[in-house]
């Protein structure tokens, strides 16, 4: 495609990408209220991008209105409809799974069931909501086996190529991560080696139920979104990503918000300069991790250059399904409108005029289960190859 390493050709876990140009992790809120995604709109709208959300998987784990979930065989049906879509266009994708935690919605939460309460590691707030419930250990492992649960029926019924879990962003597996969100005293806290020990499960327990190829995982070491950031994230960190690579050596990928990504904020000023993800890539090496964080085309390809790594587009991306080919090809994007960002509505930049030749043929991308990754209402993420 090209000599730039940016649209070179990369193995993730085990699909060959056509680039390195990712969707990152976005929040559309397009599914109904029983959270079963939105046709034809999600469908028409991933299938031009090669990509789609993320979702909660589970009722309670939620806390959102309108997050599409994975839970049910409704849900998957329809998401079925999307995989399809986006393989007709010959690409991969994955969802990641998410839990709100205590930035969940308490009325949302009872509207859905009034046992439903908002929970948490710890009983530590986010200022001005309301205080979670600890989580019993019991509670813990059931949720383990929800993420099971709905990796096997993202994979084996849905149709998609892989799941993401979501350890960033102040959700509810970097909330046990962080020390900002858990003083737990049993085996979920203190240590670092406690505090990773529910992420880890997850990750252990879905890729022994779909492959560890099929599992990547996203962190934001440096994020404050949510009331996050430790003061120091690198030993945590380290120890997370050394344990992944150690104990799963065909995990699929890492991904990283970079230090000036903050919610949905990029601030390229009062960053310090130890803030650096170096630290993650340096671990993972030789593997190349994916990377988000306000990058525009020439940022991106100096990155991709001097690390090898895939880069992710999140908000560049709703209005040009074709991102890819403009960043080839240095063609004018068309800006995006934040006001079309979530809702049920038509509103997803479908109508954008399209580089010829390029939406049914081109390569990574990455978006969320209620991926991205992003305001308050974001979704997570997940990723494709067209």
């Amino acid at each position: 495609m090209s000599s730039t390493v940016l649209f070179q050709p990369i193995q993730v876990g085990n699909l060959l990408l056509k680039h390195r140009v990712v969707l990152a992790p976005l929040t559309r809120e397009r599914s109904d209220d029983q959270h079963v995604p939105q046709l034809p709109i999600m469908r028409d709208y991933y299938s031009q991008r090669a990509s789609t959300p993320g979702h909660a998987r589970g009722p309670q784990s939620g806390g959102y209105a309108n997050v599409p979930g994975i839970w049910n065989d409704a849900q998957a049906a329809a998401w079925k409809e999307i995989t399809d879509a986006v393989h007709r266009n010959g690409s991969y994708i994955f969802i990641q799974l998410w839990t709100a935690g205590r930035d969940g919605d308490p009325n949302i939460l009872a509207a859905e069931n009034p046992s439903y309460d908002l929970i948490g590691p710890s009983a530590i707030p986010i200022t001005g909501r309301e205080t979670p419930r600890a989580l019993e250990v019991d509670e813990i492992k059931a949720l383990v086996q929800s993420y099971v649960k709905a990796a096997s029926n993202a994979i084996n019924k849905a149709g998609f190529d892989g799941v993401e879990i979501h350890f960033a962003n102040g959700y509810l597996v970097n909330q046990f991560l962080e020390d900002v969100s858990n003083n737990r005293t049993d085996e979920y806290g203190g240590s670092i080696e406690n505090r990773a020990r529910f992420g880890l499960e997850i990750v252990d327990a879905v890729a022994k139920e779909v492959g560890q190829e099929k599992v990547g995982a996203r962190f934001s070491p440096w994020s404050p979104f949510l009331e996050m950031r430790m003061e120091d994230p690198i030993p945590t960190y380290s120890y997370v990503v050394k344990t992944i690579k150690d104990l799963y050596p065909d995990f699929a990928y890492i991904s990283v918000c970079e230090p000036r990504v903050v919610g949905s904020t990029t601030m390229d000023s009062n960053i310090a300069q130890s803030d650096s993800n170096d630290f993650i890539r340096e671990i993972w090496a030789p593997k190349h991790l994916i990377i988000a964080g306000g990058f525009d085309r020439q940022s991106a390809i100096e990155r991709a250059e001097s690390t090898g790594n895939l880069i992710a587009f999140g908000r560049k991306y709703i209005p040009n399904p074709d991102l890819p080919r403009r960043l080839l090809e240095n063609f004018p994007l068309t800006p995006y409108d934040r006001s079309t960002f979530y809702g049920k509505g038509d509103n997803s930049g479908k109508d954008t005029v399209t580089m010829n030749l390029f939406c049914s043929k081109s390569p990574f991308h990455r978006a969320p289960l209620n991926i991205r990754r992003v305001s308050r209402r974001k979704i997570r993420n997940l990723r494709i190859e067209l």
